[in-house]
């Protein structure tokens, strides 16, 4: 009589923690497939070679001088993001209201465009603009902080749904301010006067940006690892009951933490209003908001490791949304090619964290 064993063919289990080296091999061969992938896909829909595809992407990101400074644009700008997002979620406070409090900042920096440009001299007008939107994406996180401090409500939920009220302000001052009445957007604020648009620094518009997000990136380094503010969300992250017993106060971190995150998306919105697209719309954000929670996921949280994460969610950004004009194809084909790249990026974690072990020989017979 034979036996059949029911020993599973293979088990997983968790890794112990793997040296840097063999977590960053592990997550540029990722990114290598992610590569393979995306160019067999291409192929299949446009019938073009490899070489061909890859060169698309290249010239997509760094072709000439404008698209690669436009690539560090949108690197910045999606790292900024990333910034203000990594202190809530140091402390587990899973803020995913990062693309509501860029449309609140740069909803406040519209505002203060319209009504202010020709009121005040253009350098104070600006430094309002800066305050008003750090202040604003400060008081819209500190909305669901406080709840969550007072009341333990689910901040994943509430900052979610924040985002969609966010939303829905933006459109009705945009109804408010449009320009001409009836055609559903504000177009251009202050174009022929430019008053409130960020001056050009450097040898492109998008240089200013880009030094104040590297700016951002030293100073929050050094206050998630230097500060003892710093030092508290990471014991707050660990342990709220550690945090506690060691004279912590929970609720004040939480609040405190959150107001920073919606300042720092605020100075996001302040960057791409006034500094690159010089109006506001519902889309302004990009999806930015949610994208930098991969990033940061990614790079671990670490401020420094976030440029590079950055980038190369903005090359493939960049490079699939060329492959599309190039080919013919409609953003639909982008947004696949996005979806491929972060399914390999995800899946390489999951290998980092966990290992497969396969059965050695096959079920023995038995009577």
């Amino acid at each position: 009589m034979n036996k059949k064993s029911h020993t599973p063919l293979a088990h997983i289990s968790k890794r112990k923690v793997l040296p840097w080296y063999a977590s960053w091999g592990i997550r540029l061969t990722g990114i290598v497939l992610a590569f393979i992938f995306c160019a067999i896909v291409t192929m299949l829909v446009t019938g073009e070679n490899p070489i061909q595809i890859y060169a698309t992407m290249l010239y997509g990101a760094f072709g000439t001088p404008r698209k690669s400074w436009v690539m560090g644009q949108e690197t910045a700008i999606l790292l900024c993001v990333s910034l203000a997002l990594t202190p809530a979620f140091r402390m587990r406070f899973w803020n995913l209201g990062g693309e509501g409090q860029i449309l609140i900042g740069g909803l406040a920096c519209a505002a203060c465009m319209i009504l202010l440009g020709d009121k005040v001299p253009n350098a104070a007008l600006i430094l309002i603009m800066l305050i008003g939107s750090m202040a604003a994406g400060a008081v819209w996180a500190m909305i669901p902080a406080i709840a969550k401090a007072k009341w333990n409500t689910n901040e994943t939920l509430f900052t979610l749904m924040m985002n969609y009220v966010a939303t829905q302000l933006v459109a009705y001052y945009i109804i408010i301010w449009e320009v001409p009445k009836g055609s559903g957007k504000i177009g251009i604020i202050n174009q022929s006067t430019e008053a409130g648009w960020l001056p050009q620094v450097g040898p492109s518009k998008y240089f200013l940006n880009i030094l104040i997000v590297a700016i951002l990136t030293a100073l929050v380094y050094v206050y998630m690892n230097y500060s003892k503010q710093g030092y508290e969300i990471a014991v707050v992250g660990e342990s709220e009951k550690t945090a506690r017993y060691v004279g912590i106060k929970v609720e004040k971190v939480i609040i405190r933490t959150l107001i920073l995150s919606g300042a720092l998306c605020g100075l996001a919105g302040f960057l791409l209003v006034p500094g690159t697209n010089h109006t506001i719309t519902t889309t302004i954000a990009g999806g930015r908001g949610f994208t930098a929670v991969m990033v940061a996921w990614l790079a671990k949280f670490n401020p420094i490791a976030m440029i590079f994460s950055s980038l190369l969610l903005a090359f493939f950004g960049r490079g699939s949304n060329e492959i599309s004009t190039v080919f013919g194809l409609n953003q639909s084909f982008s947004d696949i090619l996005t979806g491929i790249v972060l399914f390999f990026i995800i899946g390489s974690e999951f290998f980092i964290n966990y290992q497969i072990h396969f059965r050695k020989s096959t079920a023995k017979e038995g009577k």
